[in-house]
């Protein structure tokens, strides 16, 4: 079975434009075009792009997304190569998954100081707290957010 752009597109949940920027920058070289031309895509080739929409959410640039394209119309011999290009990619998602942990940990943070600023009435209220008061997730935080802001 074949699709249309807009047929993949919402498939993929993407719009039809990203299909067409995809394939100027030759990231979809195993696309067929029917007789006037249109974009046909197939169910295999459902699965290339869900690839390609996966290495561009893990933040891999277009120039490398297209490389990784090549390896794979190149044959098996380019195996390792792939491997390899997804393990690094892995290494730099985990990074970003850990930077966004410590993200979420300051946001929790700020939204407990202010939902306790805002039943005080004041920020101020933070100043005079008994260290037992804060909860104790929020601790080691609030520490170093001080650290930060003493040591600039």
């Amino acid at each position: 079975m074949f699709y249309t752009v807009g047929e993949i597109a919402r498939k993929l949940n993407i719009p039809p434009s990203t299909l067409r920027y995809y394939d100027k920058e030759g990231l979809l070289p195993f696309v067929e075009r029917s007789s006037g031309g249109i974009r046909m895509f197939s169910d295999k080739d459902f699965e290339s792009l869900s690839v390609i929409e996966c290495l561009k959410k893990a933040g891999m640039s277009i120039k490398d997304i297209r490389l990784f394209m090549e390896w794979c119309a190149e044959g098996d011999s380019t195996i390792p190569k792939r491997l390899s290009m997804f393990r690094r990619q892995r290494e730099q998602v985990l990074s970003q998954i850990t930077q966004l942990k410590e993200t979420l940990e300051i946001l929790d943070y700020k939204e407990w100081y202010y939902e306790t600023a805002a039943q005080a009435g004041t920020c101020a209220i933070h100043e005079t707290l008994d260290p037992k008061e804060i909860p104790d997730r929020f601790r080691s935080i609030q520490q170093k957010l001080k650290n930060t802001q003493e040591n600039p």
